[in-house]
């Protein structure tokens, strides 16, 4: 394994990660809520009443973030090496597994574990196994 220890970032990514804990702590404190981005765009396809106004500040914020941190430092260049095809599958895996799952990454990997649930760690490995098993299958084997 190599690193581009010119891609390396311990100090943007430290801060990436205080901002997430921080914003997933937020939410659960102040609004009662779980920061999983699959449920907080479930719930805007089959909306509450007086649900949808926080779960679109929260994706506004998503979205907003990488906006406002370009105005102080260069995006990093991003190259998708998938056709259309295949990343529209790959979406619809991931949504059907989120739904098996009962969550996603962030609800399970960043709160679920941080509230020390035996589901989510059990989530959370299976998600990344399976990741894993992916990464290895389509670069080693199918490549």
């Amino acid at each position: 394994m190599n690193i581009a220890w010119t891609h390396f970032t311990p100090w943007t990514s430290l801060a990436g990660g205080v901002l997430i804990g921080l914003a997933a702590a937020a939410l659960i404190l102040f609004n009662g809520r779980i920061a999983g981005i699959s449920g907080i765009v479930g719930g805007l396809l089959r909306p509450a009443r007086g649900d949808v106004g926080w779960r679109l500040a929260f994706l506004l914020g998503l979205v907003g973030a990488p906006l406002v941190y370009s105005l102080a430092a260069a995006l990093p260049e991003v190259t998708v090496e998938a056709d259309g095809p295949v990343l529209v599958a790959a979406g619809l895996l991931v949504g059907v597994g989120t739904r098996y799952g009962a969550g996603c990454t962030s609800g399970h990997g960043v709160c679920g574990l941080s509230r020390q649930s035996r589901r989510s760690l059990a989530a959370t490995l299976a998600f990344m196994l399976a990741g894993f098993a992916t990464v290895f299958i389509t670069r080693h084997l199918i490549a």
